[in-house]
C-alpha cells in the first residue's frame, strides 16, 4: 500500500483534479443527507434500523463511503492521499467504536481527534526540521523552503483550532446541527482560510519545469 510521499505532484493527480476534491468531499455528503433522511432510509431498507438512530446510520455509511473512496483513489490515482488515508482510518475505528457500544461520542470526537492529530504532526515536524504539508498540497503547487515552513506553521495552528472548534459545536448544540456544521460550516471555514494564504503561495512559489532546464 502507498501512499502520497512525493512534494512532486503524479500525472494522476494533475489530470484527475475534480475527481479528487470529489472524493474526499464525497463520504461528507454522504454523511450528511444520510444523517436527515435517517428514517426515510430505515423505513425503506429495514435492516439498517439494527445499527440504531439516524446518526448511527449515517455512521454506518459515511464508513462505507469512506473506504470507497479510498478504493477508487487507489485504484484511479495510484495511492492513498495522506490526510483521506488517516482520517479514514479514524473514521472506521471511532464509527465502529459509535455503532458497537451505541455511543455518539465516539464518531462525533473523530474530527477533534483528526484535526489536533494534524496539527500536532505539522508543528511537531518543523520542531525537527521537516515541513511535512509539502505531502499534503504535493498536486496543487511547489513552493520554496520558506514558503513551506510558513504555510505549514498557518495550517498547523489552523487544525488546532477545528479541532477546538469542533468540541465547542458538539458539546453545545443538538446532533442535526453538529452534522450540519461538519458539512457545510467546517468546509466554508477551510476554503475561506485556504484563499486567504494565497498571497503568501504565490510569493514563495517555484517553478519546477523551469528550474529544472537550467
Amino acid at each position: 500500500m502507498t501512499t502520497e510521499s512525493d512534494i512532486t505532484p503524479s500525472a494522476a493527480d494533475r489530470h484527475h483534479p475534480m475527481l479528487k476534491l470529489a472524493l474526499e468531499l464525497g463520504p461528507l455528503m454522504v454523511f450528511f443527507f444520510a444523517n436527515l433522511r435517517g428514517q426515510w432510509l430505515v423505513e425503506r431498507f429495514p435492516a439498517l434500523s439494527e445499527l440504531g438512530g439516524p446518526l448511527f446510520v449515517a455512521t454506518a455509511l459515511f464508513m462505507a463511503a469512506t473506504v470507497t473512496s479510498l478504493i477508487v483513489s487507489k485504484i484511479v490515482l495510484g495511492h492513498l492521499p495522506i490526510m483521506p488515508f488517516v482520517s479514514g482510518i479514524v473514521v472506521v475505528i471511532f464509527g465502529s467504536l459509535s455503532i458497537w457500544l451505541q455511543n455518539e461520542t465516539f464518531i462525533k470526537m473523530k474530527p477533534t481527534i483528526v484535526n489536533a492529530l494534524f496539527g500536532v504532526a505539522l508543528l511537531g515536524g518543523l520542531a525537527f526540521g521537516r515541513s511535512l504539508l509539502g505531502y499534503v498540497f504535493n498536486a496543487a503547487f511547489q513552493l520554496d523552503a520558506e514558503g513551506w515552513r510558513k504555510l505549514t506553521i498557518r495550517w498547523g495552528v489552523f487544525f488546532l483550532f477545528l479541532a477546538v472548534l469542533n468540541e465547542v459545536v458538539w458539546r453545545n448544540f443538538s446532533d442535526d446541527t453538529w452534522v450540519a456544521f461538519k458539512v457545510w460550516g467546517t468546509m466554508p471555514i477551510t476554503i475561506i482560510f485556504t484563499l486567504a494564504q494565497m498571497p503568501l503561495v504565490l510569493k514563495h512559489s517555484v517553478n519546477l519545469e523551469a528550474d529544472g532546464e537550467t
